[in-house]
């Protein structure tokens, strides 16, 4: 019997795929997610601190077209989702795209897939604690105490939340991104107020005037727009955590469309339209890299406390993101260790249908993160969010070309295409992988950052050769034995 045709047996029957999974690294899964978690989980993936943090600084050498990159890269990021979100209606796993990779690609793609990604979510992670302890220590109280420490108790932390169960999880990022969204509507209606009576902002009148009066919308030109592409992107990651959560939820046939659709007008809200309002109140270089745009508003205009309020969601928002970090490379991880491209361990889950092994190897990197944090306390975060950025393009140019070939073998009767669906196909994945490639070539224009985090290409590219020739033969065999298993 062909591949393909126990690929197709394997997912006929959605109930019979609930009892033997068309990838052996879904058995074992609670489904305790409801629908108004993976929505959140939408939400939340698609609000962090790149937009409570990284704005300030982005507006500073971008300018008011920075509203215009949100913009452009949201809708690329809305088309890999929904790619996804299609990929996850015709299978769901918990496994995500390194499972669709080892479909549609074969087992070098999910190899690739999975090591990409974890390189994104341990990086990520390293940042999200170095985040924590240098938002930690904005109050007094905490000063006193080596960043390195607080660090480690964020780990700490959020690995007790993870080991914990999937529904402690699904409730945690609940109510990060409850808070994240009650943030950014309070501080939306205080701009759209001042606009309206336009109450005096540090001396000016809010308004299109402060653009115009202060070089337009691209003040110094649009080479520093296309620089921070990269960094819009990076703030995007996450919007993927939905295809990974639909593996543990009940029904993610009507959980799934509706948070994937949603998410599109959410970055034009939340995103496109928080930047353009402040953009309206104060010129781009008031803002900076070492305060929050939010924080810079609301201090100009006398409220107190709102350093204090901010500096707590920004914190949130990088628990949030550690949080979703070990959740998803966990089952990514297990996955790849079913498939055997990762370390046997894990594979392994706990009594609460966790993981663990996974979410612990994840910890292992982020906790070299506390090492960076006590040598080079001042670096650790800029070393590590470069090196991230390149996980997640290569991640989302994979799920692009996986749902290629998805769309591919449709159209050959190989297999049913489900009535959700990525508009455009083929031409948006096209243009989609093209224009990824086109902001990870445009890093080079970045002497300073980005031509350093792509000059790590090459490394890696090394090291994952060298890694799918020590480990071809295991991952061959377990092939075979999952095949044995199907044929049976």
């Amino acid at each position: 019997m062909s591949k393909d045709a126990v690929n197709t047996a394997a997912v006929a029957s959605r109930r019979d795929a609930a009892r033997t999974p068309a990838d052996a690294g879904d058995a074992g899964y609670s489904k305790d997610l409801k629908a108004r978690h993976v929505n959140m989980i939408a939400i939340g993936g698609a609000i962090g601190t790149g937009l409570f943090l990284g704005a300030g600084g982005r507006l500073h050498s971008a300018g008011p077209a920075l509203a215009l990159a949100y913009l452009v890269c949201g809708v690329f990021a809305f088309f890999v989702v929904r790619a996804l979100g299609e990929l996850v209606l015709y299978r769901p796993s918990s496994g995500s795209f390194v499972s669709y990779a080892r479909e549609f690609l074969g087992e070098k793609g999910a190899y690739v897939a999975g090591w990409m990604y974890f390189l994104n979510w341990s990086t990520t992670g390293i940042a999200d604690i170095t985040a924590i302890a240098l938002y930690t220590h904005y109050w007094s109280f905490f000063t006193s105490v080596p960043q390195w420490v607080l660090a480690l108790v964020a780990l700490a932390v959020v690995l007790a939340v993870n080991l914990i169960s999937v529904k402690i999880f699904g409730e945690m990022e609940f109510w990060f991104a409850i808070i994240k969204v009650a943030t950014l509507v309070s501080f939306m209606f205080v701009g759209i107020f001042l606009l309206a009576t336009q109450h005096d902002v540090d001396g000016t009148k809010p308004g299109l005037s402060v653009i115009t009066d202060h070089g337009g919308i691209l003040p110094h030109g649009v080479m520093p727009v296309v620089i921070v592409m990269q960094g819009v992107i990076f703030a995007y990651a996450a919007l993927e955590l939905v295809g990974v959560a639909a593996g543990e939820t009940d029904r993610p046939e009507k959980v799934v469309p509706r948070a994937v659709n949603s998410i599109m007008w959410r970055v034009g809200l939340f995103y496109v339209g928080s930047v353009v309002l402040l953009a309206l109140l104060l010129p781009g270089s008031v803002y900076s890299a070492d305060q929050s745009p939010f924080v810079t508003v609301l201090s100009k205009i006398g409220v107190q406390g709102a350093g204090d309020v901010m500096n707590l969601v920004v914190l949130t928002a990088a628990m949030s993101s550690l949080n979703s970090g070990l959740y998803s490379t966990g089952r990514i991880l297990r996955s790849m260790a079913v498939a055997g491209s990762a370390p046997r361990f894990t594979a392994r889950m706990n009594r609460s249908q966790v993981p663990y092994g996974g979410i612990l190897l994840t910890c292992g990197v982020c906790v070299l993160g506390v090492g960076l944090n006590y040598f080079v306390p001042s670096q650790a975060f800029e070393i590590v969010l470069n090196v991230a950025a390149l996980g997640v393009i290569s991640t989302w140019v994979i799920i692009m070309v996986c749902h290629l070939v998805f769309v591919r073998r449709a159209r050959e009767g190989r297999l049913a295409r489900p009535s959700f669906r990525l508009p455009g196909s083929p031409a948006t994945e096209v243009v989609t992988i093209a224009f990824l490639l086109a902001v990870l070539g445009l890093m080079w224009n970045d002497p300073e950052v980005g031509r350093k985090t792509l000059m790590l290409v090459p490394v890696i590219a090394v090291m994952l050769v060298g890694g799918w020739f020590a480990l071809r033969r295991r991952i061959a065999k377990a092939a075979d034995r999952e095949l044995t298993g199907f044929t049976k």
